[in-house]
């Protein structure tokens, strides 16, 4: 049995991929990382993650922040003033799943745009840039979130990326990529991450996630817009002492985690075929591009939360819950391909569970 300080992880974890642990390479690298005080720039470690990912993105400058949504959030408080407008597609991760902190933190809203799959065509952007007036909010920005999360990891294609950012500089709007999943989107489409970031004035990317670091995220931009960022860090308490020990878990990880994120996609890919003739689920495989899938479950007669509860309780294999009837998989570093068959049996067995 485990004590009071351990927790069971489930046979297959596909709640997400934020919940990957670091390997064993990936610790011994952290136990060994020089460190100093990050705050006053004296960290080997940190000063090398940064570089590292302003190179990569070939932008300027780059600032270590302890989670993505805390790099939106920066973002947002220096690209705007309150009483702003953003524009993002309806299901972007700054709406839904940062706790109002646009409004509470910086007073803007965030508008939605009713995308496919969570990407607005260069059109909708067009016709949603609000004209000018004393009455109502102004359009001062627009987030692009790659890849879409709420969208089942769909990449935003590079050309639509490069209309919509044009289509906002003739505006005289900011732009900014949520790139939580940049890497998956880059791999996956053979485009470099500097070839997206390069269309946007700001950009983050995420740590925790697919490349298997336990924690953090970078957002990069020019010298003068990661200055102002550091002011807002420092104001929200983000500033860290030595945090060469988490940064160097990030080196790692973009030295050796982001080539194999093809082999989550590939698992994505092959859960989807796997689950596609279970009765009462629907899937389209066609459209899982990284390593994220989504499904209905609409048919079994059961809802989302009932299906995601026995899936784990009575299968050992956990799926998140992303509507009354829609599940969320996700596979990363510590999903084998050898767990799959699991995960399909599970989902059909709970399928049959609420059909019978």
């Amino acid at each position: 049995m485990p004590t009071s300080t351990e927790v069971k992880r489930p046979l297959v974890d596909l709640y997400s991929d934020t919940i990957t642990l670091p390997t064993a390479e990936m610790r011994a690298f952290m136990a060994n990382a020089p460190l100093g005080d990050e705050q006053k720039g004296e960290d080997p470690s940190v000063n090398e993650l940064t570089r590292l990912v302003a190179t990569l993105l070939d932008k300027e400058s780059a600032v270590f922040l302890p989670s993505g949504t805390m790099c939106n959030e920066i973002a947002l408080a220096v690209h705007t003033r309150p009483g702003d407008e953003v524009l993002a597609d309806a299901t972007a991760h700054v709406i839904n799943f940062e706790t109002g902190g646009p409004a509470a933190l910086s007073g803007v809203t965030v508008r939605g745009l009713p995308g496919v799959r969570g990407v607005f065509t260069p059109e909708q952007f067009a016709a949603a840039v609000r004209l000018p007036s004393r009455y109502a909010p102004r359009t001062s920005g627009v987030i692009v979130e790659q890849t879409s999360n709420a969208g089942g990891g769909t990449i935003w294609p590079l050309d639509t990326v490069a209309e919509v950012t044009s289509i906002a500089r003739e505006h005289g709007l900011w732009t900014h990529m949520d790139g939580a999943r940049l890497f998956n989107a880059s791999v996956a489409s053979g485009v470099r991450p500097a070839a997206y970031a390069r269309h946007f004035d700001s950009v983050f990317v995420d740590l925790s996630k697919g490349l298997g670091a336990p924690v953090g995220g970078l957002l990069a931009g020019t010298r003068e817009f990661v200055e102002a960022a550091w002011r807002v860090k420092q104001r929200w308490g983000g500033a860290m002492r030595q945090a060469g020990v988490i940064a160097s878990a990030g080196v790692y990880a973009l030295r050796h985690h982001v080539d194999r994120l093809a082999v989550d996609h590939e698992n994505a890919r092959l859960l989807a075929e796997g689950i596609a003739g279970i009765p009462g689920v629907a899937v389209e495989p066609e459209h899982v591009e990284t390593n994220i899938l989504l499904f209905d479950i609409g048919g079994t007669g059961l809802t989302a939360a009932e299906f995601g509860r026995r899936t784990h309780a009575e299968h050992d294999v956990r799926v998140s819950v992303f509507g009354p009837t829609t599940i969320r998989a996700v596979t990363h570093l510590d999903v084998t391909a050898e767990q799959l068959p699991l995960a399909v049996e599970a989902i059909a067995r709970t399928a049959a569970s609420g059909t019978r």
